[in-house]
């Protein structure tokens, strides 16, 4: 089947018809665990990760592959990501707490974000983050304060926003000069010669991250381009070495048949040509690379499982299959036209007749997971998997309509383990005071 290549690495279908992820049968796990149910297949993120390190360190031998928490992360995950020789990369006080509980070394994470709060930034001084990603003049005057009083040097990377468009959706973009992430490029050398004047702060390098989900190549090479510029501007004017050059992520994943995303090669030649022939051009000591993948690592390597409820037919309209999850644990088609393709994990071998819609079980009119895919024909206890759904599904599930946030399970050779139990009721009340 032509929807396979979306799924796991490990995909296939056994000889009963059903789909089969990590060497498991996932309409067993759906009836052993229920559903809606997360499955994340362990040797598709291992791989990932290797290949990461390896397509890049071959064109550029001093890369580091930061994984980009806000995808999706948990203890398991990030358990997984330090065996791997991964760093992190966190955004929020949550992301680096749960990276300081599984005992992640903290030297290997970089801390961003575009609000960071005073008490995000003593919990990273304190447990000693490697870098610390300034995003504002603000955020700038803070730190070096913090700093004074704890008297320790944070090492600083500065963010800046490189005016680049890199031709994806206006919600995940983010080097644009309307942004509210970074210190645009405009006020790039106040930013630099500010953070050079002050004792109790190290600037390492810099940072820019353009989007997310981006296809082509081009973008990332301006983007450099603009960046070793500024650094042979900043070098000649204020002494600035730059050590480190952070280009983000955002690379693209496949959620198409018919719209493959470039290999992780392409990316990585682009950028590392980029950097070796600016730095050559420019007279400039070459930097340490730090590349972000967030859903390239986890996106394919995730498949939900929904069991479908009401089929609803509307003559001459639609056939509608709803399903037992929906917005509350996949919000991307809603908030952002995202399209997944599915298949019917217990009737792989049946021919796709069927025309259907499939939505979620939420009280929106919005609650649409797929327009318009087909499937063979669709009962009630059928069980829906859904591809490419490793990244972002589950960091932005809610408790929408007091739902329960699903289960997930880890799987490798055979066998399921259990990385997050699903919640019950009485999770939903247990933050509540009467």
């Amino acid at each position: 089947m032509s929807r396979l290549v979306l799924f796991p690495s490990t995909a296939e279908v056994d000889n009963k018809g059903h789909l089969l992820i990590g060497g498991c049968d996932t309409v067993e796990l759906a009836a052993e665990f229920g559903t809606p149910l997360y499955i994340f297949d362990e040797f598709s993120l291992r791989s990932r990760c290797t290949e990461f390190k390896q397509e890049f360190t071959q064109r550029y031998a001093d890369t580091a592959v930061f994984y980009s928490a806000k995808a999706f992360i948990n203890k398991a995950l990030a358990q997984i990501i330090k065996e791997e020789g991964l760093g992190l990369e966190v955004v929020s006080g949550g992301e680096l707490s749960i990276a300081h509980s599984a005992g992640f070394p903290m030297q290997k994470v970089y801390f961003h974000g575009n609000n960071k709060s005073a008490e995000e930034l003593r919990l990273a001084l304190e447990w000693g983050v490697g870098r610390i990603v300034v995003d504002n003049f603000q955020e700038l005057n803070l730190l070096d304060e913090l700093a004074r009083e704890r008297g320790n040097k944070p090492d600083v990377l500065l963010r800046l926003s490189p005016g680049v468009d890199p031709h994806t959706h206006r919600y995940i973009i983010t080097g644009n000069l309307d942004s509210k992430f970074g210190v645009p490029m405009v006020h790039g050398e106040k930013a630099l010669a500010t953070t050079l004047s002050m004792p109790e702060i190290n600037l390492r390098g810099l940072h820019f991250h353009i989007g997310s989900q981006i296809a082509e190549l081009e973008p990332y090479q301006q983007a450099i381009e603009i960046f070793l510029n500024f650094a042979a501007e900043m070098k000649q004017k204020h002494g600035f070495e730059m050590e480190e050059l952070d280009v983000g992520g955002g690379f693209a994943v496949q959620y198409d048949v018919d719209t493959p995303a470039p290999p992780i090669s392409a990316y990585a030649q682009a950028m590392a040509s980029s950097v070796i022939n600016g730095c050559q051009k420019l007279g400039l000591a070459q930097p340490r690379l730090i590349i972000e993948p967030g859903r390239s690592v986890v996106g394919q390597a995730g498949v939900v499982l929904y069991t479908v409820g009401v089929v609803k037919d509307i003559p001459s309209v639609r056939r509608y299959v709803s399903v037992d999850g929906g917005m509350a644990d996949n919000i991307r088609p809603a908030l952002y036209g995202a399209r997944h393709e599915a298949v019917l994990a217990s009737k792989m071998a049946e021919k796709e007749t069927e025309k259907v819609t499939i939505a979620g079980k939420f009280c929106e009119s919005g609650d649409t997971l797929i327009e318009n895919i087909m499937l063979p024909p669709v009962a009630a206890g059928d069980v829906l998997a859904v591809a490419d759904c490793g990244a972002y599904c589950l960091s932005l599930a809610s408790n929408y309509n007091a739902s329960l946030k699903p289960a997930i399970v880890l799987v490798k050779e055979g066998k399921a383990r259990l990385i997050r139990r699903r919640e019950t009721f009485d999770d939903l009340t247990r933050c509540d005071l009467v």
